[in-house]
């Protein structure tokens, strides 16, 4: 059963208009940010420092020692990432949707934080009632003044811009964010040498962190840095919202303790996935979004700790979704749909990403067609080693990349997974002409 823990950044959700500024202030909105503006910047840094706050957003990167990295230039921009767009991920929409005014709250912690006059919330276009929501958010909390100059009194001004994407999934990456931004299109940049927070929005240094990451600020400004490592483990503290999807009973956005509780526990805990749909048998589950290598039946008990998933696992758990597959669920077709997803999103930037997955998305579909041959199986892990060398089954983290950004090693993930683990279905495919789950 799962840790019987207050959660932190979805507590509100319930709430009755939770995205409105009255209900807002009515449970203390904006009062970690009045505490924060009393606080020396160091002094603020190092509480986030303490936390030890892992990005939200899939990298895993701590957002402490993030903002510590900035380039000591002016001007200082803060970016904060809303362009979720992943198959199967939908709790940065879900925040954005029902509690806006707690991400502008983390923002502007943050934007004050790292000395940046300037912050942008990049929202996905596709949001279109988070978007509605987000920009009344801002406006309302302009006229209330903790948005523009001298907030409360502080000293501390800062202008907050939402600037919504255009439905490119590329863009998810924080520098093709960042090109979008600047109005050009989303190619994501080289890195290294240059990182955001050396050379980031205009040329500036940058501070790109996720929607989620900000909406635990707040928190941890009123109760502490240490409070929130004191949940969780040591190396993957606090909370997480996953998002649930697939074949379980009750697929939903839900925000338990990192560490101590396992994927078991979000697929068959009665508050969460409430277990596999129609009673059937569990085939398989993607542990951190479509980009992530899969896990068997034999990892329900991983707890959801990043360095054990990475470690042991070989995998991620990166976006936060969590997607169950059922013994009803064709693992070819499963996997070939993902594979489809990333060649349309590709920007074309790089070869191995532009035509390999192309060339997967052509040899998944025949195979599942029911034209697939024999040789078809080794050509799908060659074309994948072209993409991501040594990538292997069981899988290892993290994937060699031969891209500028890591849409190219998010491809293999599927293909070399639903082969490791079911290549009998593929032959299946191939001797009986087509698919044997229609």
């Amino acid at each position: 059963m799962t840790t019987d823990v207050e959660p932190i950044v979805s507590r509100r959700l319930g709430a009755a208009e939770p995205w409105t500024l009255q209900s807002y202030l009515a449970d203390g909105g904006y009062g970690a940010l009045r505490k924060a503006l009393t606080m020396p910047r160091p002094e603020l840094m190092a509480e986030v420092d303490r936390a030890n706050l892992l990005g939200r957003g899939g990298a895993g990167f701590p957002a402490g020692r993030k903002w510590s990295m900035l380039r000591k230039a002016e001007p200082v921009y803060l970016v904060v990432n809303g362009d979720e767009s992943e198959p199967a991920t939908f709790k940065d929409h879900l925040l954005i949707e029902r509690d806006p005014h707690q991400i502008i709250e983390g923002s502007l912690i943050t934007a004050y934080a790292i000395g940046a006059a300037q912050a942008f919330i990049y929202v996905r276009g596709e949001f279109a009632l988070g978007l509605e929501r987000m920009i009344q958010a801002v406006d309302d909390a302009y006229r209330h003044g903790v948005i523009g100059a001298d907030i409360f009194g502080s000293g501390f001004s800062i202008d907050l811009v939402v600037h919504p994407g255009a439905g490119a999934y590329i863009c998810g990456d924080e520098t093709a964010l960042l090109e979008s931004l600047e109005g050009k299109r989303g190619f994501p940049r080289i890195k290294p040498p240059y990182y955001p927070a050396a050379i980031g929005l205009y040329g500036a240094p940058t501070v790109v962190n996720n929607v989620e990451t900000m909406s635990n600020v707040p928190w941890i400004v009123l109760h502490g840095g240490d409070a929130f490592a004191a949940l969780g483990t040591e190396t993957s503290t606090g909370t997480r919202m996953f998002a649930v999807a697939g074949r379980v009973n009750r697929p939903g956005a839900y925000e338990v303790e990192l560490g101590k509780n396992t994927f078991r526990d979000l697929v068959y805990d009665p508050k969460l996935g409430a277990g596999v749909r129609g009673g059937r048998d569990l085939k398989a589950f993607v542990p951190g979004g479509a980009s992530s290598f899969w896990f068997g039946p034999e990892r329900l008990d991983f707890p959801l700790d990043e360095s054990k998933v990475k470690g042991e696992g070989g995998s991620m758990m990166g976006s936060g979704s969590v997607i169950v597959l059922d013994d009803t669920t064709c693992a070819v077709r499963a996997a070939w749909r993902l594979v489809r997803f990333f060649h349309r999103e590709s920007c074309g930037q790089c070869t191995p990403c532009r035509e390999g997955s192309g060339w997967l998305e052509k040899i998944m579909r025949r195979i599942e067609s029911g034209y697939g041959r024999t040789e078809d199986l080794d050509l799908l892990m060659d074309v994948c080693d072209n993409i991501s060398p040594g990538v292997t089954w069981p899988s290892r983290w993290p994937p060699n990349m031969t891209t500028i950004c890591p849409l190219g090693p998010s491809i293999p993930p599927p293909v070399v997974s639903s082969l490791g683990m079911f290549r009998d279905e593929y032959l299946v495919h191939v001797k009986e002409r087509g698919c044997p789950f229609d």
